[in-house]
Formats: structure tokens, C-alpha cells, sequence
């Protein structure tokens, strides 16, 4: 399993945990920051930080 696999299972369990633990507010937002952080945080890179981004992935995919 790769490492960012590890991360989206281990974000998928902590979601669930907190919608079982947490009041049902909270909860959601601990899910939501979850799910759309990582997009927010992509789309605040500039242009040239996204494409050596997306260089190192596809390089990564390779080995």
C-alpha cells in the first residue's frame, strides 16, 4: 500500500470515528476539512508549484 493510500484509509477512519463520537456539528466539520482540505490546499499553490507537483507524482508512478 502506498504511503498516500495510508493517509486517505487512516482519514476515512478518523472520519468515521467522529461522526460516531462527536456531536453531529462538529462531526461533519471534522469531515469536511478532512475531504475538501487537501483540495483547498492544492489549489493554493501558484502554477508553478502545482506543475513540479505534479512532475514528482507522475515520476513517483514510474518506480
Amino acid at each position: 500500500m502506498s504511503p498516500l493510500a495510508k493517509y486517505y484509509v487512516g482519514a476515512g477512519i478518523a472520519s468515521v470515528l467522529a461522526l460516531l463520537i462527536l456531536p453531529s456539528l462538529v462531526a461533519w466539520l471534522i469531515v469536511i476539512g478532512v475531504l475538501v482540505g487537501p483540495v483547498v490546499a492544492y489549489f493554493m499553490l501558484d502554477e508553478s508549484q502545482r506543475a513540479r507537483l505534479r512532475r514528482v507524482r507522475r515520476r513517483q508512478i514510474g518506480q
